[in-house]
């Protein structure tokens, strides 16, 4: 069966997300490792590429902002760990900083097959532009998928676990283009007994706009 031909499968969100061990620029992990802090895993298509590059920098420039959200950062390609360090000392030397966080070497593309990375429209032999947020309990909870020519927004990424961490903190949602520290969503109505006026809903403090949409601001 050639490549094109296989079925691919993408892992779920809400669903654990899949176990797996690696060698890495760190030495061998596994996921499990994690447990108890956030994860981003991302792929990127190759070693020595110019976006994947500049993804790297902003990765690593910006790994403090992770680590205050408890986050972990795994990178991975098809490449080999002789590359990876190889590649990492040219991104330390262009962007003036550290990668600090492990880069797997998936040469057998396991675990990119496993994560659903590997699109024959976009590539044959190298795993496309991926990111998965998986919690601190081990599930699955966002995944972003790019095209191969465009670089990832690091800062969309934080956001992404802003609002992830909030709603898990406060039972609530975020609506388009929220900033920690803007109004959130309170859940909609899902019972008649439930729906409130606008003066009701005004007394508790919330931004009344329509029945199923109602703004309050977080302490």
């Amino acid at each position: 069966m050639s490549l094109t031909e296989q079925t691919f499968t993408l892992p779920r969100l809400n669903e654990p997300a899949p176990e797996f061990e690696a060698v890495t620029t760190q030495g061998p992990i596994k996921l499990s490792d994690f447990k108890g802090k956030w994860v981003v895993l991302f792929s990127h298509p190759a070693d020595f590429t110019p976006v994947c590059t500049t993804e790297f920098g902003g990765f690593a420039t910006q790994a403090t902002e992770f680590e205050k959200r408890n986050v972990q950062l795994i990178g991975l390609s098809v490449d080999s760990v002789h590359a990876h360090l190889a590649w990492i000392r040219d991104i330390e030397r262009i962007f003036d900083t550290n990668v600090t966080f492990p880069v797997i070497a998936d040469l057998d593309t396991k675990i990119s097959n496993l994560y659903g990375m590997i699109h024959p429209g976009a590539s044959t032999t190298a795993a496309v532009r991926a990111v998965f947020v998986i919690d601190d309990t081990g599930v699955l909870r966002a995944m972003i998928y790019y095209p191969m020519s465009a670089g990832r927004n690091i800062p969309e990424i934080l956001r992404v676990i802003d609002s992830l961490q909030t709603t898990d903190a406060n039972k609530v949602s975020t609506p388009a283009n929220w900033q920690p520290g803007e109004p959130v969503i309170v859940p909609a109505p899902s019972t008649p007994s439930a729906f409130e006026t606008e003066e009701e809903a005004t007394e508790k403090g919330l931004d009344y706009r329509s029945w199923y949409l109602r703004f309050k601001k977080l302490n």
